[in-house]
């Protein structure tokens, strides 16, 4: 039987998937979490064999949680299925360990067959996503820029961000411009929001 583990904030979708996948002969959900932060903690009790993670969840990313499942539970292989077919997520998640990348407006017949694939040791990638990830190119942005327009997504001012970073305003100031240099954009705004539409955040 394939043990697995949904993480899923919206509790309607986690409940229809969790149904839709126990109802595979071979295959049974053994954890459901709505929260980033909560899938490690679920993944070392549960010991699940497959862990489907949704990327936008309160407390943290699935891809952040990925790499702590992949640190922490070997075993346990990582299926990103998201609504957002971001080409900067698709490398981040490879990065991060994932085995496989869906989008989520497929067939639930291809997300059964996309968990005995990972489980096989193959690695499954929408194969449109794949395509533009590599056309896209690399995230230009350092982390430490990726830091500043994260704290700057709710209109932060300069003050505020280097408050929460521990930086001097100077530095925030000069991460900023590069940013928006980087996303070829007018200003701090608009550099989050291509950051965002690239997967890049």
């Amino acid at each position: 039987m394939i043990k697995v583990l949904l993480a899923e904030d919206q509790r309607m979708m986690r409940g229809a998937l969790a149904l839709l996948l126990n109802l595979e002969e071979d295959m049974e959900v053994v954890a459901q979490v709505p929260a980033g932060d909560q899938i490690v903690d679920a993944a070392l009790a549960a010991r699940p064999d497959v862990a489907l993670l949704d990327i936008e969840l309160p407390g943290r990313s699935g891809l952040d949680a990925a790499a702590d499942l992949r640190a922490q539970l070997p075993s346990c292989k990582v299926l990103i299925v998201t609504t957002f077919g971001r080409p900067g997520y698709l490398r981040r998640a490879m990065e991060a360990g994932a085995s496989g990348f869906l989008v989520k407006d497929g067939p639930v017949e291809d997300l059964a067959a996309a968990i005995r694939r990972v489980l096989a040791g193959e690695q499954v990638i929408d194969p449109g996503l794949a395509a533009a990830a590599l056309s896209a190119g690399p995230n230009p942005l350092t982390q430490r820029e990726r830091d500043v327009l994260t704290a700057a997504v709710d209109g932060a001012t300069v003050a505020d961000i280097a408050g929460k970073l521990h930086l001097s305003q100077a530095t925030v100031r000069n991460y900023l411009s590069a940013a928006i240099g980087k996303t070829g954009t007018r200003n701090r705004m608009e550099a989050v929001r291509a950051a965002r539409r690239n997967g890049w955040l």
